[in-house]
C-alpha cells in the first residue's frame, strides 16, 4: 500500500521557519517527480516546489523562490521542504504528491499519489 505522510507543519510568526517532511512508503519514488502543493481556505491548490528524484531537477513557484528549498533523502525515502522567511500568505494545508509523467508540474490532475497534508499557519 502506497503512503505519503507529511509532517512538520505548525504555527509560526512571520519571518520564522519550518521544515516539512514527506515520508514515502509502499513504493520507490526513484524517477518520479515529487511535489509540494498548498491550499489556503477558499483558494485553489498551488504547486509550491517540485523535484525530479533521479537527477535533482527542481522548480519553484515564483511566490516562494529564494525562501523555500526542496530536497530528498533517498536512504529515508523522504522529501523535504525547508521554508524560511515565512509570510502570512504562506498559510495553508501543505500536501506532498508524486507523479511519473511529464505533465505540467503545477497541475494536481497529473499526480497519482497524495498525502493527507500538514497545516502551516503563519501569523503577522
Amino acid at each position: 500500500q502506497v503512503q505519503l505522510v507529511e509532517s512538520g507543519g505548525g504555527s509560526v510568526q512571520a519571518g520564522g521557519s519550518l521544515r516539512l517532511s514527506c515520508v514515502v512508503s509502499g513504493y520507490t519514488y526513484r524517477r518520479d517527480y515529487m511535489t509540494w502543493f498548498r491550499q489556503a481556505p477558499g483558494k485553489e491548490s498551488e504547486g509550491v516546489a517540485t523535484i525530479y528524484t533521479d537527477g535533482g531537477l527542481i522548480y519553484y513557484a515564483d511566490s516562494v523562490k529564494g525562501r523555500f528549498t526542496i530536497s530528498q533523502d533517498d536512504a529515508k525515502n523522504t522529501v523535504y521542504l525547508q521554508m524560511n522567511s515565512l509570510k502570512p500568505e504562506d498559510t495553508g494545508m501543505y500536501y506532498c504528491a508524486a507523479r511519473d509523467n511529464l505533465g505540467l508540474w503545477h497541475m494536481p490532475a497529473n499526480y497519482k499519489y497524495w498525502g493527507r497534508g500538514t497545516q502551516v499557519t503563519v501569523s503577522s
